[in-house]
């Protein structure tokens, strides 16, 4: 995974969206990982897999 500093990620925004595009990116600040900027689409199919994990881990006659 490509990683840029926070200060590079703020001076070039533009840039860190079109590399995030195309594959997940980390943000460091202080050489410490921070977040991680990804597609929309990438994080929606994540979110997607996640609801689904949950539900299908759910033992039967437990509330969420």
């Amino acid at each position: 995974m490509r990683s840029i500093t926070s200060a590079d990620a703020k001076n070039n925004f533009g840039e860190l969206i079109d590399l995030a595009r195309a594959a997940p990116v980390m943000v460091t600040k202080y050489d410490r990982p921070v977040v991680v900027v990804m597609a929309a689409e990438e994080y929606e199919r994540l979110k997607a897999l996640d609801v689904r994990g949950s539900v299908a881990a759910k033992p039967k006659g437990t509330k969420l």
